[in-house]
């Protein structure tokens, strides 16, 4: 282990050892955590979503797949205009853990009082999911800004891989309950409705979130003390100083990015192909539902089948990466992604089995592409930076998210299917696998030593 201090200005000396199993176990268990909500999003949510609570002769002239298309995009804008500030935020106040906690909690809610929304009120649904999802997004803006923070360059692979690990299996196991009561309802076998058992295991995902992150919180290094507000923000209230704050370094960051072209184009490799993956999984369950005309129970089985295949993944392309390098790992990762694609377009409507076998296939690529993704980008940032550029991470990949939604969105509701918006996806794997191919790895880890950052201030 390699112990070390930082130093935080206007602050106590706060020691922090990096690779100590039980912070990277606590930091791990909070992607158990949250994993519920994520899992259930896709593979509950999405689908409760075009067949309860969209009309089944659409809304505002679209089906449920359009709109669920449209808000998960929307949804990404929103995130976009906010994340880097978060991060930002994070960074100057030395309150990481603190900003987790209140937008875990945030999201958490919201998830839950997802179960009130009545059928048909689609407005008030898009409202209170868009909420759940800036807490689950922002979080992990300060979850992620630990990854350099506890782990040294040669453990980050697997660092990064074994939170993914847990949060498959995290995940997985809450929608395996989640799963048995729903086929319960549906058999009539307890005295609930399928309707009512949906949601109590879209709530129920609400309540995993908090209990896990309250005890994967106690395992987190403690927040050091923030830095003063600067004299120019004096007077004005802690929220409003710091937003500010973030928001004049978050520009600075962003307009000296240019000085770093290889961190740029991976960011600009990660945009494309992350807009692919997370359009894969975001649409996934509302293609099943409102495309293939699977039942709720197939879905579900399908995300289990990703979850717990998507654990093994994360090792064995952490274990890749150890071979053949992170950048050559996602690059043969995303050639599959590609195959994936194209099969999608192809399943026959009203068969599982398909769905299956290349729910499978995902599940193997997905925990490695977000892993490695990760540590790779880990592996080029300053530390002492790390939210806010963990905050620019999300941006990047948010503003990503808009795109591959958006553009199913638009393929579906003009063509009728969501066979050709599936296929469409294809084109993002294939431009960002070209652009990382153009990465210097090592150019971009060495250029992390010419960034220097003080306090509300960067200056070169």
């Amino acid at each position: 282990m390699n112990p070390y201090a930082v130093r935080r200005r206007g602050a106590r000396l706060s020691e922090i050892v990096k690779n100590d199993k039980k912070t990277i176990f606590g930091w791990a268990m909070y992607d158990w955590a949250n994993s519920a909500y994520a899992t259930t999003s896709g593979a509950i949510v999405a689908p409760f979503f075009t067949g309860s609570i969209v009309p089944e002769d659409g809304y505002w002239g679209m089906t449920g797949g359009a709109i669920w298309s449209f808000l998960v995009a929307g949804g990404a804008f929103v995130l976009f205009l906010i994340m880097p500030i978060l991060g930002a935020m994070a960074d100057f106040s030395s309150a990481k853990r603190a900003y987790l906690r209140v937008f875990a909690f945030l999201g958490a809610g919201f998830t839950f009082a997802i179960f009130f929304v009545p059928s048909g009120s689609v407005p008030l649904f898009l409202m209170v999911f868009i909420v759940s999802q800036v807490g689950f997004v922002a979080a992990n803006v300060f979850y992620d800004g630990y990854l350099p923070i506890i782990a040294t360059d040669e453990t980050i692979d697997r660092v990064s891989s074994k939170g993914f690990a847990l949060g498959y299996i995290g995940g997985g196991i809450y929608v395996l309950f989640a799963f048995v009561l729903i086929v319960l309802a549906d058999r009539e076998v307890i005295g609930l409705s399928l309707d009512m058992a949906t949601r109590i295991s879209i709530a129920g995902a609400g309540v995993w979130w908090v209990l896990f992150t309250i005890y994967a919180l106690k395992r987190f290094p403690t927040d050091g003390v923030s830095q003063p507000i600067p004299a120019k923000y004096a007077g004005q209230p802690d929220v409003v100083a710091y937003a500010r704050i973030g928001l004049a370094r978050t520009i600075k960051t962003g307009l000296r990015l240019r000085q770093f072209p290889q961190l740029l184009l991976f960011i600009l490799a990660f945009m494309f192909y992350n807009d692919g993956t997370q359009t894969v999984i975001n649409i996934s369950g509302a293609y099943a539902e409102d495309t293939l005309n699977l039942s709720l129970q197939e879905v579900i089985i399908a995300f289990l089948i990703v979850q717990f295949i998507a654990f093994g993944g994360a090792y064995a392309f952490g274990w890749i990466s150890g071979k053949i390098n992170p950048k050559r790992a996602i690059l043969f990762n995303l050639v599959i992604w590609v195959g994936l694609a194209v099969s999608a377009y192809f399943l026959p409507e009203g068969e599982a089995v398909p769905f299956f076998m290349l729910a499978a296939v995902v599940g193997f690529v997905l925990g490695g592409v977000q892993a490695l993704s990760r540590s790779l980008y880990g592996t080029m940032i300053p530390e002492e930076a790390a939210a806010e550029f963990y905050g620019f991470f999300s941006v990047f990949s948010k503003f990503s998210a808009i795109w591959g939604p958006l553009l199913f969105g638009i393929v579906t509701a003009q063509t009728g299917s969501g066979r050709n918006g599936i296929i469409s996806v294809a084109a993002f794997f294939i431009i960002g696998g070209f652009l990382l191919t153009r990465v210097d790895v090592d150019e971009a880890r060495a250029s992390k030593e010419r960034w220097h950052f003080e306090g509300a201030d960067v200056d070169a």
